[in-house]
């Protein structure tokens, strides 16, 4: 049953890997950060991936977004991503929502994830993540990414600081200039990230943001600290998680 998992067993053992088959992780956004956090959290055999995009693929796409071929240019980005992963790894269960995220699907979607990670290219959209997950106590993955640069923090509702804390105003949207290589690293490090939370091991960027600059092989981790005035987590209690069955 877990062959292909072989190499990491070896690693996490075969409880590790069951673990990894019984939990359900969602990725809101399928671009440059989502593709290479989608990519290894199939590869490494998570149970459940729920993807969510609402975007067709542009030609512009391709310097970063390694999901997508030529051929798929003009395609539903949910559509392309469903049947690439259904090919890559059957074994898994993938759910592909052609939807621009918003509170009414977000509640749905993150109701059922144990861990939901930020794949997102606008800070607008990221404050719903944000309240949402805080309102539902579940931990997620932040990745930010402009040029060479790149951050990266996970956040757990009641112990950590939320975005709200970290960026108390959401920047209006742009079209971010950007090196394909920097979603790369910071999508495979968001992968990372759920997947040490998912088997309870190692550090996890809890409390702390790790701000990369690529260009001059910059890596400098900062704490963060909650605001308990904030007005999205302010004073909730800190959570006790459980993986769906």
């Amino acid at each position: 049953m877990f062959e292909r998992y072989d190499r990491q067993i070896k690693i996490i053992g075969v409880e590790g890997q069951r673990r990894l088959s019984r939990s359900c992780v969602a990725v809101v956004g399928a671009g440059g950060l989502g593709s290479p956090a989608i990519l290894y959290l199939a590869a490494v055999g998570v149970g459940k991936l729920i993807v969510v995009d609402k975007d067709v693929v542009s030609v512009t796409d391709l310097n970063r977004q390694i999901l997508y071929s030529e051929e798929d240019v003009g395609k539903k980005k949910a559509v392309v991503v469903c049947e690439k992963l259904k090919k890559f790894n059957s074994g898994i269960d993938i759910e592909c929502i052609d939807r621009e995220f918003g509170e009414e699907i977000g509640r749905e979607i993150v109701k059922k994830a144990d861990i939901v990670v930020d794949a997102l290219d606008n800070w607008e959209t990221r404050f719903i993540l944000n309240k949402l997950c805080v309102e539902y106590r579940k931990p997620f993955v932040h990745a930010g990414i402009h040029g060479w640069y790149g951050q990266i923090t996970t956040i757990i509702p009641g112990e950590t600081p939320c975005l709200a804390c970290i960026v108390p105003k959401p920047t209006p949207r742009t079209t971010v200039p950007v090196i394909g290589v920097t979603p790369g690293v910071l999508g495979v490090l968001e992968a990372s990230q759920v997947i040490k939370y998912i088997l309870g091991v190692g550090t996890l960027l809890t409390g702390k943001l790790l701000i990369i600059d690529l260009l001059y092989n910059e890596f400098r981790i900062i704490e963060v600290k909650r605001n308990p005035k904030c007005p999205v987590c302010g004073g909730i209690q800190k959570p006790q998680p459980e993986l769906s069955p």
